[in-house]
């Protein structure tokens, strides 16, 4: 369990990892016990996956935060999880304190661009794309909440465990694995190894996979401040997520708990290292105070994207930063969809429902999508970084200054801001997988796609789409709620053919399925057709009003990765070395 701090924050500075000896004989080790590699051992095990977690650091701790902002995709998936409200519950400041994201001269200065606030009186509840709202919440949050779920359950994660050496043969893996503290080394024997280790990941390395993209020509520092009680100074509820605009700071200004802020400072050349000095001066500059801050941390990051060049290499995957890194903001978010696309597939190959080849799919899949978000991510960087040197040029009116012309500059520099703001649906809804070999397309279908936007996104029911939410029970469940997961069948129709071939499929190959009727016609509206066949990860892969001549298998077997007309495949778990 979390404490209580004085001012009602949940403690989770750390996050230790239990000092467990890890399983010899493993269906799947996942290596890095990060909210990625945590996010997969939660999604295997929900779909009864052997896992196991191995990380080299003995703990998280919350000064290195990492991830803050989650969208709400990212919430679908943990409340399909069931950890949700655990989440949520547990804040490290007063959730009070969050007022949307503020575009200030500093946090005791002048806003920018107004941005409305949450009224206690508005309870419309979320519109739009998804029946859940985005969260903030410190990465070490997410791994506090997983690491519980999981020894709930049994999984077995070790911190203080050293991946070093990866064997791979036709028949599984040996993974050498050395006690950091006592030197002694291990052999765990698992079918599948999934490095979620970090930028630097060591499972990537071993597997001699290669990264591609574009080098930093500099440097930014990610800075955790401490404070002491500045309640007076700022209020008893300051807002908690600002970008701030201002000649000596700029960027993020985020509280991380009710004492410790996130700060960015730079850029710097990458030869440079600053001073303990310099960037607390960058820190008061956020505040626009001069208070005292203790430096806790400096993390240094880059604008720029490095991607693997495949994301599997024969038995050995990659997930989250030991796939791709890219400019910050929303990189956790990927890492969990890459578990979500990979997890059912890894139990599907594993229960004997698809061929190993299934597993191409996350490659051809998952890789694209990062290219797309990861050069948004860096276009939109260097942007800003041209918009924050346009208004530097023309003066930042210091924030004593409350006269008739710093007012107008203030005004100017707001609307300056406004017009590189743009939305963000696209990159936190649009997963579309336009070119896999496991999505049954329609004819003519990727010819008529629009492209790929990051601030745009429409619910489209068409294969490769992310299936449209929505409410399906009064009490409050969702369309995901019901299909949970398996692989669903949306019926809109009151012809049951198709849903008796498809359910008569599933039984014979033993497929978990699930078949929901929707006889909303907003819901049939949305879907435009009869029957929508849901992939465990909430992608459409087939639909239409009638199958296809060879019927409800060969649409199975295409979105299963098996060819038409072959022999059923057979489980694929851990076969043990050989003595």
């Amino acid at each position: 369990m979390t404490e209580l701090s004085a001012t009602g924050g949940r403690d989770v500075h750390t996050v230790r990892f239990p000092a467990a000896t890890p399983p010899a004989d493993v269906d799947v080790l996942v290596v890095g016990a990060g909210p990625v590699g945590l996010a997969a051992a939660v999604e295997l095990t929900s779909r009864g996956v052997a896992v196991a977690v191995i990380d080299r650091a003995p703990a998280a701790t919350l000064v290195r935060a990492g991830a803050m902002g989650h969208t709400p995709r990212v919430v679908e998936h943990l409340r399909r999880w069931g950890l949700l409200q655990r989440v949520r519950d547990a804040w490290t400041y007063p959730p009070e304190w969050h007022r949307g994201t503020r575009l200030v001269t500093s946090l005791a200065g002048h806003e920018l661009v107004p941005v409305p606030a949450p009224s206690f009186t508005d309870r419309a509840g979320t519109a739009g794309h998804s029946a859940d709202e985005a969260l903030r919440r410190p990465q070490t949050v997410f791994q506090r909440v997983f690491l519980d779920h999981l020894t709930e359950r049994g999984v077995s994660v070790s911190g203080g465990q050293e991946l070093t050496a990866l064997r791979e043969d036709a028949r599984g893996v040996d993974a050498r694995v050395v006690d950091v503290e006592t030197g002694r080394a291990r052999t765990i024997r698992a079918a599948y190894v999934l490095g979620t280790d970090g930028g630097g990941s060591t499972t990537r390395r071993l597997a001699g996979i290669d990264r591609t993209g574009e080098h930093a020509t500099e440097k930014r520092l990610r800075l955790i401040v401490r404070t002491g009680d500045v309640a007076d100074r700022i209020g008893p509820a300051p807002s908690a997520t600002n970008i701030v605009v201002n000649a000596r700071a700029s960027g993020f200004l985020a509280a991380v708990s009710a004492r410790e802020w996130r700060v960015y400072a730079g850029p710097y050349p990458l030869e440079h290292e600053p001073t303990e000095g310099e960037l607390l001066d960058v820190g008061r500059a956020a505040f626009g105070l001069d208070i005292d801050l203790e430096l806790v941390s400096a993390t240094t990051f880059y604008h720029a994207t490095r991607i693997a060049e495949t994301f599997r290499r024969g038995r050995i995957l990659l997930a989250g930063d030991a796939a791709h890194v890219r400019t910050p903001g929303g990189n956790l978010g990927e890492g969990i969809g890459d578990v979500v696309n990979l997890g059912w597939k890894l139990a599907a190959v594993l229960d004997g429902h698809a061929p190993p080849s299934l597993l191409d799919s996350y490659d051809q899949e998952r890789r694209p999508h990062n290219w797309r978000v990861a050069e948004h991510a860096l276009e939109r960087s260097r942007r800003s970084q041209a918009a924050l040197a346009e208004i530097r040029a023309g003066g930042v009116p210091d924030d004593a200054d409350l006269g008739e012309e710093a007012v107008r500059r203030r005004a100017e520099i707001g609307a300056r801001l406004r017009r590189d703001r743009s939305g963000s649906d696209g990159v936190a809804f649009d997963e579309r997988y336009d070119a896999s070999s496991v999505v049954w397309y329609e004819p003519g279908q990727l010819d008529a796609e629009q492209p790929w936007r990051a601030d745009v996104y429409e619910d489209d029911p068409r294969p490769g789409h992310r299936a449209p939410d929505g409410p399906v029970d009064p009490s409050g469940g969702t369309l995901y709620d019901r299909l949970g997961t398996s692989f669903g069948l949306l019926v809109l129709t009151e012809d049951r053919a198709v849903e008796r071939a498809f359910a008569a499929e599933a039984a014979a190959r033993g497929l978990p399925f699930t078949v929901v009727h929707l006889t909303d016609p907003a819901a049939r509206a949305v879907y435009g057709t009869t029957n929508v066949l849901v992939r465990p990860d909430q992608h459409v892969v087939w639909r239409g009003t009638r199958l296809p001549d060879a019927g409800a298998a060969a649409v199975l077997d295409q979105v299963l990765g098996q060819e038409a007309g072959a022999p059923a495949a057979h489980p694929t778990g851990p076969v043990p070395t050989a003595a």
